[in-house]
């Protein structure tokens, strides 16, 4: 057998799943090598894509030829989109997935892929010659050759599980940690540290009193994460149930803060804070009676439920006690317990913006080790990380996207600008230009930029074409399209809306708050005749058509700024100055400018602790 391959990608979680699949779709050779092929794209924690943000992040990666919108499409056991009574701009996709299904569709995906293959084993070591990554070497003393190399090891770097004063090492519950590949990293100048996250008790359904909890459904319109024309939602929909905490659960939770890892020592390391432990938010919160929690299926026809919620390390005994102090649990019967895990990670602003290291050339980071946290936020690197792993191999332009052009382009550039102290989780609050970077919109942003490339293929290319052009014709209608006052105003009335004192264009009343393309439509025969020519994606195109009309003047203010912004980030600056030499810039500035070495003076601006007459200084420097 031939071990020698273009691309070699560590680890087949969503960041190695979708850099493999990038890689190997762009035409490199590729070898995914993972400890388990029956683990491929397992979600150890809540088996659920997209949320706040990361559902946007997770339709960017689809716009861009990415699997993981279709693979959550077709193994979704429930559907929603968040923050409906908010604008579009917030609306985030989230669908909670079959556990097990979830895998079996991701390693069909894979193992249908030309120019990928599969390994079962574990890396050890990384091979470098002359500042420069050539292959790996396996448990099973393997030797692999390539010219690039992915590392996209999630949690299993010196992976060490926490429940109570018992310490277990792995990656995942039941899952062997690995070794030695932190080691074989750091000696090549790589700062690295320790992070934790955590994962909930996993109950029998069998044993909860649903009568107790408050029932959520889920969604059946026509949105879906895939901008591809597929089904939506193929297994059986079920629901999720709400309820709180109780005094009585927290008094139990209190008595075993001693033994908790938390709060005794045992774990050094930090946790998200948007993510906490149960026995975080009673230290952190003392005064609070109750917290929410959400149980969640994990599969369309196992019992196992995830208590999201009630992330824990505290002892098995305490955490079983406190639950069956709250009424829909007590007579719970659990599978497993929560648990902390702590993993290596490496720091992050020690990456280019192509996500390659910069201490060794065609060695690619992407996901967890990254500092990050999130199915979503890996799969964003890891597809990224692929696509410029083929790049180095084969020639072309770096690919990076920008903090104007898509959530994976602000979720990289903070790590490589501004580094982790905590593990990163994506929030719409953290982009600037959120209102450019709607869910909606993924595809008219991303995909011409993959097709381009050779990554979007044809066919969702041309399923781009037509919807742009359905959409620019009901947009070009309602501009041209005059409505008489006296025709109009009893339809208006009837919608609860102010009545004409003169005629209007048709786009002038769909920027009412109360008025829909569709609620008007039914009153105008031309417009019906004009939306009845969109016999494909009716929905979804109405739905774009309408955001773009109402929220026109909102975009085109954003676009504006980011385009003036935009100066800043055509200044490079890298490998330009000495900054410790700088005396005009702060002691501060000289040593963040020095560590990253910024591309870009805008890059420079968003590193913290560097002000703005810093970068006023920069740019009296570079001539501008």
């Amino acid at each position: 057998m031939d071990f020698t391959y273009d691309v070699i990608v560590i680890g087949a979680g969503h960041a190695g799943c979708e850099a493999a699949a990038a890689a190997a779709n762009l035409g490199s050779k590729t070898c995914l090598i993972t400890m388990d092929m029956n683990k491929i794209g397992q979600m150890s924690c809540n088996p659920a894509i997209g949320g706040i943000a990361k559902g946007q992040i997770v339709r960017e990666i689809d716009a861009l030829g990415g699997y993981t919108g279709l693979v959550t499409d077709r193994t979704a056991i429930q559907f929603r989109i968040l923050n409906r009574s908010k604008g579009p701009a917030m609306w985030s996709p989230r669908a909670q997935c079959d556990r097990g299904k979830f895998i079996w569709a991701w390693r069909e995906v894979l193992e249908n892929i030309p120019n990928l293959h599969i390994w079962q084993d574990t890396v050890q070591e990384i091979l470098v010659e002359n500042g420069e990554v050539c292959g790996v070497v396996t448990a099973w003393n393997v030797t692999f050759r390539a010219k690039c190399v992915i590392l996209t090891a999630g949690t299993f770097l010196n992976g060490l599980m926490h429940v109570g004063k018992t310490m277990l090492p792995g990656g995942r519950m039941a899952e062997p940690a690995a070794y030695k590949l932190t080691e074989s990293i750091a000696k090549h100048g790589f700062t690295y540290g320790r992070m934790k996250t955590g994962t909930p008790v996993r109950i029998d359904g069998r044993s909860v009193h649903y009568e107790e909890m408050e029932i959520q459904e889920g969604e059946q319109d026509f949105h879906k994460f895939s901008f591809m024309d597929t089904p939506q939602r193929k297994l059986k929909q079920l629901p999720c149930w709400t309820c709180f905490t109780t005094e009585e659960a927290h008094d139990v939770l209190r008595s075993g803060l001693a033994d908790s890892p938390l709060f005794n020592g045992q774990i050094q390391s930090i946790g998200p804070r948007y993510c906490p432990s149960i026995e975080t938010k009673i230290v952190t919160f003392p005064d609070k009676p109750q917290h929410q929690l959400f149980l969640e299926p994990e599969g369309e026809n196992t019992q196992e439920l995830y208590l999201n919620g009630f992330s824990s390390s505290l002892p098995m005994d305490i955490q079983i006690r406190a639950l069956k102090k709250i009424p829909a649990f007590r007579d719970m019967v659990i599978y497993r317990p929560g648990y902390a895990i702590e993993y290596d990670y490496f720091d992050p602003t020690q990456l280019k913006h192509t996500l390659e290291t910069k201490n060794i050339k065609n060695l690619f980071f992407a996901g967890q080790v990254n500092g990050t946290t999130g199915y979503e936020e890996a799969a964003g690197q890891g597809i990224i990380a692929g696509i410029n792993a083929h790049i180095n191999c084969h020639g072309g332009e770096p690919f990076t996207l920008g903090r104007d052009e898509a959530y994976i382009g602000v979720l990289i550039d903070d790590l490589v600008t501004k580094g982790v102290d905590e593990p990163y989780r994506m929030f719409t609050s953290r982009a600037e230009y959120r209102i450019l970077l709607r869910m909606d919109d993924a595809d008219m942003r991303l995909t011409e930029k993959s097709y381009n490339l050779g990554l979007a293929k044809a066919d969702r290319y041309e399923l781009l074409r037509k919807k742009r052009e359905a959409v620019n014709s009901i947009i070009d209608f309602a501009r041209n399209f005059s409505i008489k006052a006296n025709l109009i105003n009893p339809v208006l009335e009837s919608l609860g809306t102010t009545p004409l004192r003169h005629g209007c264009k048709l786009v002038d009343l769909i920027n009412r708050p109360q008025v829909t393309i569709e609620n008007i439509s039914e009153h105008i025969d031309a417009f019906k005749r004009e939306l009845e020519k969109v016999t494909e994606r009716r929905e979804e195109i109405i739905e774009a058509a309408e955001i773009l009309i109402k929220y026109e003047g909102y975009i085109g203010r954003e676009r504006i700024i980011a385009d003036k912004l935009a100066r800043l980030e055509s200044i490079k600056i890298k490998g330009k100055f000495d900054y410790a030499s700088i005396q005009s810039l702060s002691t501060e500035a000289r040593q963040k400018l020095q560590k990253i070495d910024p591309e870009t003076i805008a890059q420079a601006s968003r590193i913290p602790g560097v002000s703005p007459s810093d970068i006023n200084v920069l740019l009296v420097l570079s001539g501008r």
